[in-house]
């Protein structure tokens, strides 16, 4: 079986990886992902080292939710985004772009030179409700993991958790 019959998939054994738009700092927001129709990440507490905020944003309703990583309610998000919101589309902003972020939580930004204001000012504007907590658990449970993996030494030999796929020559 020659390569030819492989498809663009099976030839490719990685997952192609976004740059960031823009570096940016993780003290604040040390995970933030556009997943599960949602924006979501750990936003890091102003007043406690040991209090972290898990926070998202659903695409198109834009209902919210924000707890703390032992599911008690953010104090601030009554009725609206609270600060741990603002920072997370910041972040998320100079993650992946503001044209990305705003496609995928389904925001129509105008002007000439839209940003991370915009987008929050676009969803704000639409005084959206608070949304179902229950993600948070499965949100904080992959900032864990991701943290995990930040501690392994660099190496080139395969993680056995990662092997998720069969080699792409493999035979039923």
């Amino acid at each position: 079986m020659g390569d030819g019959a492989l498809s663009v998939r099976e030839k490719s054994s990685t997952a192609r990886v976004v740059p960031p738009a823009r570096p940016r700092k993780l003290a604040k927001v040390p995970f933030v992902e556009l997943a599960d129709g949602r924006l979501q990440g750990v936003v890091s507490s102003g007043s406690d080292i040991g209090r972290v905020y898990v926070s998202s944003v659903e695409a198109g309703t834009y209902a919210f939710a924000c707890s703390t990583n032992n599911n008690r309610p953010c104090g601030g998000a009554r009725g609206g985004f609270c600060n741990h919101i603002r920072a997370l589309v910041d972040e998320a902003v100079l993650q992946y772009g503001v044209e990305r972020v705003a496609r995928y939580l389904k925001v129509e930004v105008s002007g000439e030179d839209p940003d991370a204001h915009t987008v929050f000012s676009a969803m704000s504007r639409t005084r959206p409700a608070q949304g179902d907590r229950s993600a948070a658990a499965q949100v904080f449970s992959r900032f864990l993991r991701h943290l995990a993996y930040l501690e392994l030494a660099p190496d080139t030999a395969p993680l056995p958790e990662m092997q998720w796929f069969p080699t792409t020559r493999a035979v039923a």
